[in-house]
């Protein structure tokens, strides 16, 4: 029996934000090459109490189309960014963890120019529920671009009414695929 789901959903995602070292190879990285815009930068001072004392930083958000955003933040102390930075070396490249934007194939298509001119690697995968282009930033942060396949209300249809019974499935050892789309 599974628990009774919110009576509003969160309406979208405001922001997912990262530490980063600098902001404006960030700056450079976001706008420059993938064209997203800069739309507000905040310059505050706070405690933080992963190192007890109050750091100053600087916070930026990135636009996405619904009004949600990609942010980043630049401490002033090397202390706390140490702490709050993506570590790659204690990761693996499995992939679990990064960001996934919902674009058009247009927009896709763009992106992958964009890199290419500068000359920054990215891979791509048909899943088969979608199609996916990868890159990671100048601070190791994974991205996703990713266009939905033309069925995809029909296969998300079908995951949503089998949801609770694969998972279930694949928790009890049976670890069968079931996208028989992927490539």
């Amino acid at each position: 029996m599974s628990a009774k789901p919110l009576k509003q959903l969160p309406l979208r995602l405001h922001h997912q934000a990262f530490a980063v070292e600098n902001q404006e190879k960030t700056r450079q990285f976001m706008e420059d090459v993938l064209g997203i815009p800069l739309v507000a930068t905040w310059c505050e001072k706070v405690f933080r109490p992963e190192v007890g004392r109050e750091v100053e930083y600087c916070h930026t958000f990135y636009e996405l189309a619904d009004g949600g955003a990609i942010a980043f933040f630049q401490y002033a102390d090397d202390e706390c960014y140490d702490l709050n930075r993506l570590q790659p070396s204690k990761r693996g490249d499995a992939g679990a963890l990064h960001s996934a934007f919902k674009v058009t194939r247009q927009t896709q298509d763009e992106i992958r120019e964009r890199l290419k001119r500068a000359g920054i690697e990215h891979r791509e995968i048909e899943h088969g529920y979608c199609y996916s282009l990868y890159l990671t930033s100048p601070d190791g942060i994974r991205m996703e671009f990713t266009v939905d396949a033309p069925d995809v209300e029909k296969i998300n249809a079908m995951r949503r009414s089998d949801a609770h019974q694969e998972l279930k499935r694949w928790l009890a050892g049976d670890r069968r695929t079931n996208n028989e789309d992927r490539i």
